[in-house]
């Protein structure tokens, strides 16, 4: 399991004693489970008590790096003893090393679960449908002449086979580029499937 330089540090600074406090790095070990497993990612997921005295920005990122070392782990399956090793790189003590791997384990099994939903490929597009708005006038009674694409894109995930809808409105000079862009790409792929 490897991790970038900035998670590194901002585990280093979660790890040391002097930044957080054995409460303020339990309130935010749990912050970072909870922000991942519970949907919760906004400021609500950092405010406890124990937290309030830190730096908000220190915080922040230290919240960032022990949330993406548990995504990285979950989604290596990381075993204990590859995650405490991790953990031991980035200057944990063993009392803290204890209480994440603590963690992990009982949060490990929804982890994987929510990673196995994310989904491994990208969206197909079936069909295309569109149709043409013209506003004469605005709210105002200002005369406006603006004409308007509604376009819909049918797209489907080939992992669920889910249908849904995209929904966007664009003028014709986004239209056009849009189209553009779409044959720019049809003739690469097609040269790169003739090599």
């Amino acid at each position: 399991m490897e991790l970038s330089e900035p998670v590194q540090s901002g585990l280093q600074r979660l790890a040391d004693p002097g930044s957080f406090s054995p409460r303020a790095y339990a309130a935010l070990l749990q912050a970072a489970f909870r922000s991942l497993l519970g949907g919760q990612a906004d400021q609500a997921a950092l405010d406890h008590p124990d937290l309030e005295h830190i730096d908000p920005a220190v915080l922040k990122y230290c919240h960032a790096a022990a949330a993406t070392c548990i995504v990285e782990a979950g989604k290596h399956r990381a075993e204990r003893a590859a995650f405490s090793t991790c953990l031991e790189d980035c200057k944990f003590d063993r009392e803290r090393i204890e209480q994440f791997c603590t963690e992990y384990q009982k949060n490990k099994d929804s982890l994987e679960i929510l990673l196995g939903s994310v989904g491994r490929c990208p969206l197909h597009i079936t069909d295309v449908s569109w149709r043409l708005e013209y506003q004469i006038k605005t709210n105002q009674l200002h005369k406006n002449y603006h004409p308007a694409y509604l376009m819909t894109l049918n797209v489907e995930s080939s992992d669920s086979r889910s249908h849904s809808d995209l929904n966007f409105s664009c003028s014709m000079e986004q239209l056009q580029d849009l189209v553009g862009k779409l044959k720019d790409a049809a003739k690469s792929l097609e040269r790169t499937t003739q090599l």
